[in-house]
């Protein structure tokens, strides 16, 4: 009995050693710089949970949006290096806001490593019910027959979805009137209401106005289609554009300088987490495809972005001022 005692006294004090160690460690914050309720905030909570889990150490997800998600990232880029502050970036984040301010105050590429990627959202372009059109092709030839009958809206001046239709109305050769909002809620409304035509979405945002029959899906604006929407054409292939596409990735990084093992121990952590069937799931629900890439691929997809989008600026002129 006594050695029975013992042992239940050493066991004790282990877990309460294991606990108070586990109490000591710093939390994790994930900075996401958004808005608390989008696609970006949920998916954060969820790995971040998850991450947690898996290190035995709290992650705090934070919300510091601002400035298309400036604010957040250059916090991050500027944070101590170890291991204790992260970023779920965008790819807006990370290519378009620093191509039109000039005073970010951060380079995506030298000042964060990578973790890895956490999904793809796919874009597809729709319109109103009301626009006589059920193809890419037909869209364009509508348009080409009356330039400036057609209009667009967004969720801003230089917007990934800003950029994304000006590239489109580039290569096809036809003329958009832009309608810009601040944020994604009102330009959405609008195209139901019939106030603007053409839209650019991500398939998450869309799905339920497709769904209802809100709006017509006419194309996927990647080079395959991955959605569920798999009857849709791509435009690359409907328009005749070879190589268009752009989306929206997302992924967490690190502040560059962050110690190497602190990035490999996050890194293994978040793969577990990415792993499991319920955020493989719920990515599914929210109309993404759940990616992973190597830190030298994410990178190079940085710089591959600033390229395209810088050009499609400097040609269309846009300017935050």
């Amino acid at each position: 009995m006594k050695k029975i005692g013992k042992a239940i006294i050493l066991s004790a004090l282990i877990g309460a050693s294991s606990l108070a160690l586990a109490q000591d460690v710093a939390p994790i914050r994930l900075v996401v710089p958004f808005a608390a309720g989008g696609p970006s905030d949920v998916l954060a909570r969820l790995v971040g949970q998850k991450m947690s889990a898996e290190l035995q150490q709290t992650v705090v997800v934070e919300n510091k949006p601002g400035a298309t998600g400036a604010i957040g990232t250059r916090y991050v880029a500027h944070a101590k290096p170890d291991g204790l502050t992260l970023l779920l970036a965008s790819s807006s984040s990370m290519t378009t806001g620093p191509l039109l301010m000039p005073d970010i105050q951060f380079d995506p590429v030298k000042d964060f490593v990578p973790l890895d990627l956490i999904a793809n959202d796919e874009n597809v372009l729709v319109v109103h019910p009301s626009v006589p059109v059920h193809s890419v092709k037909e869209l364009i030839a509508y348009a080409k027959a009356d330039p400036g009958r057609l209009n667009y809206s967004t969720s801003g001046v230089g917007s990934s979805y800003h950029l994304g239709t000006e590239l489109f109305s580039s290569l096809t050769g036809i003329e958009m009137a832009h309608v810009p909002y601040k944020g994604s809620s009102q330009a959405v409304m609008d195209l139901l209401a019939g106030r603007v035509q053409v839209q650019f979405q991500a398939i998450s945002q869309a799905k339920p106005h497709i769904e209802s029959g809100k709006v017509r899906p006419l194309a996927v604006a990647s080079l395959s289609n991955n959605s569920e929407y798999s009857n849709l054409p791509t435009i690359a292939e409907e328009a005749n554009i070879p190589g268009f596409e752009f989306s929206t990735w997302m992924g967490i990084f690190a502040p560059s300088g962050t110690p190497d093992e602190q990035v490999v121990r996050l890194r293994s952590a978040m793969q577990t987490a990415m792993a499991t069937s319920d955020i493989k799931d719920r990515v599914r629900e929210l109309g993404m495809t759940a990616i992973s890439r190597k830190p030298e691929a994410i990178a190079s997809q940085i710089s591959s972005d600033l390229e395209k989008w810088g050009a499609v600026i400097k040609k269309a002129g846009i300017s935050l001022n």
